[in-house]
């Protein structure tokens, strides 16, 4: 039995994103999730979020946890009796917190497997970076709060970023059966985002040529959010059909 609603806060979430060619994105993503397309390209990236104070809702403040979490995520559309729908597929979640992985997948959605965090900020440079226990996930980035979008992004402006992203709030988690997908959606009751200025980003999944030839993958961004109430709720898991008409 899954817990249906946790609350919390985001402490600080960063978005490290990347714009991809559609055509080589596809063939990664299960059925019968598809890229969304943005300007031509398709979104995917890693998001690396530390929470503290989560906690079923019914329960009290004192008694939260806190943890740091890294979610591989990609922008995707779907179709669902007939409707065409949109949010985010995640492939692998990660955390330090021993609870979090033990739980994945039984209590809480998701498999979450167990990594080691080191983080380094403050209120205007950020470094965090992961590695899986299991020796097959990393993801490190630095970087410096800015207002304006990286240059090399297919957004054009800081406020069309965060617009995108604050439509996905939708996602769907890789189970050990790998014909289901475990819903949780992200309700956040006061959302902002920041840009950061990085100075260094690197990830062992995309930076594999073998998955993304060169050309193929460009970095687009990296965005910021700090003390942000929320809800995580679950929702209906999504299982593969052979007709999805």
């Amino acid at each position: 039995m899954k817990i249906s609603r946790v609350t919390g806060i985001i402490d600080r979430r960063i978005l490290v994103n990347y714009h991809i060619d559609p055509e080589i994105l596809a063939p990664l993503l299960p059925y019968p999730f598809k890229p969304k397309v943005i300007n031509g390209y398709a979104i995917a990236g890693v998001c690396l979020i530390r929470l503290k104070k989560v906690r079923p809702k019914s329960f009290p403040f004192s008694i939260g946890i806190s943890s740091e979490n890294a979610a591989h995520r990609f922008a995707v559309e779907w179709i669902d009796k007939g409707q065409v729908q949109e949010g985010v597929y995640i492939p692998r979640r990660d955390t330090n917190s021993l609870l979090n992985s033990l739980a994945g997948g039984r209590i809480f959605p998701g498999i979450h497997y167990y990594a080691k965090f080191s983080v380094d900020e403050t209120d205007t440079q950020f470094s965090v970076s992961m590695k899986s226990r299991d020796k097959t996930t990393s993801i490190a980035v630095k970087g410096t709060v800015t207002n304006a979008i990286h240059d090399n992004s297919i957004f054009d402006s800081l406020q069309s970023a965060s617009d995108f992203f604050e439509a996905g709030s939708l996602g769907y988690s890789q189970t050990k059966d790998l014909t289901k997908f475990d819903g949780l959606e992200l309700n956040c009751k006061n959302w902002h985002v920041f840009s950061l200025n990085t100075s260094s980003v690197e990830s062992s999944f995309f930076d594999d040529p073998i998955k993304f030839p060169s050309g193929s993958i460009h970095f687009d961004s990296a965005l910021l959010m700090r003390g942000i109430i929320h809800d995580w709720n679950s929702r209906e898991s999504l299982c593969c059909q052979t007709d999805l008409d």
